[in-house]
């Protein structure tokens, strides 16, 4: 009787369950890039570039993570960056980016893919990431120095 009741509840569990991720899947059918960083944004924290070059400058930040392509990179980039371009990253962050407790900023071009990286450390177990806002633009644009 008991292995009944068993049987029966973890069915219902599971079939509540397997509901669930379909409605969620469901629910994400016909998002935009702009809507996902726009969901990235509610569990990310930013940061200006004022303050991410005064976190810099002080030494705070162990890691400056371009997460645009290598192309990109090449052009220019912030001083002491590291480039793991956005579609690589759970693939190499690990291995370039082993502490997890490190203080990390990620850029990319204007904010967006920076935003969407950062979530995905957080996800991946990364405690202290933050994405500058505005990103290489914004760098730029206040005249900061670039390689």
């Amino acid at each position: 009787m008991r292995k009944q009741m068993f049987v029966k509840r973890s069915l219902v569990v599971f079939l509540t369950l397997l509901f669930t991720l379909s409605l969620s899947a469901y629910c994400m059918a016909g998002m935009t890039a702009k809507d996902f960083v726009k969901e990235a944004k509610k569990a990310v924290t930013e940061i200006s570039v004022v303050n991410a070059k005064a976190a810099i400058d002080s030494g705070k930040v162990q890691v400056v993570l371009d997460v645009r392509t290598a192309k990109e990179f090449k052009k220019g980039h912030l001083p002491k960056a590291v480039n793991i371009p956005r579609g690589l990253l759970e693939f190499k962050a690990t291995k370039k980016i082993p502490n997890k407790d490190a203080f990390i900023i990620c850029y990319c071009k204007s904010g967006g893919r920076s935003c969407l990286s950062t979530c995905t450390l957080g996800e991946m177990g990364y405690k202290n990431v933050k994405s500058m806002a505005g990103g290489w633009k914004a760098w730029v644009k206040a005249g900061y120095p670039i390689q």
